[in-house]
């Protein structure tokens, strides 16, 4: 069991088999972002780290019970460059959460900056803390 299932329980690293794309291109490489998920009483939140990656590049999908992060990075050698080093290339990031339907889709939120997407995922009204009164 990894440590994010046994923090939060109801969102996984991993998809079942049959909801796995096969790579976008085999002569790219798929890499696992980094992220890190947290937990309010509200929602979820996730925070991803897609370096290289620009908004017309990346696909934020919520479909029955995964919400998936695919990203590209490309990379263009500019004319007249020679390359001496580089630490980086072109790569497809992707990661896969299963929420098991305790995310209200209509409400999520992403967001892109420098690199960092952060998105939102609000829990369903039904898994809120709510406070009843007594007559």
């Amino acid at each position: 069991m990894s440590l994010i299932t046994s923090l939060i329980p109801a969102l996984k690293t991993e998809a079942p088999a049959e909801t796995k794309p096969a790579p976008a291109t085999p002569s790219v490489p798929t890499v696992a972002p980094r992220h890190e998920v947290t937990e309010t009483p509200e929602a979820y939140g996730v925070v991803v780290e897609l370096p290289g990656v620009a908004k017309d590049g990346l696909e934020l999908t919520v479909d029955h019970q995964v919400v998936r992060v695919l990203g590209r990075r490309g990379w263009r050698q500019p004319e007249g460059w020679a390359v001496l080093h580089r630490e980086s290339r072109a790569a497809d990031f992707e990661l896969v959460l299963e929420h098991g339907r305790v995310i209200d889709p209509g409400k999520i939120h992403a967001e892109l900056r420098d690199g960092v997407l952060r998105i939102s995922l609000p829990k369903a009204d039904a898994l809120k803390p709510r406070r009843i009164a007594v007559a």
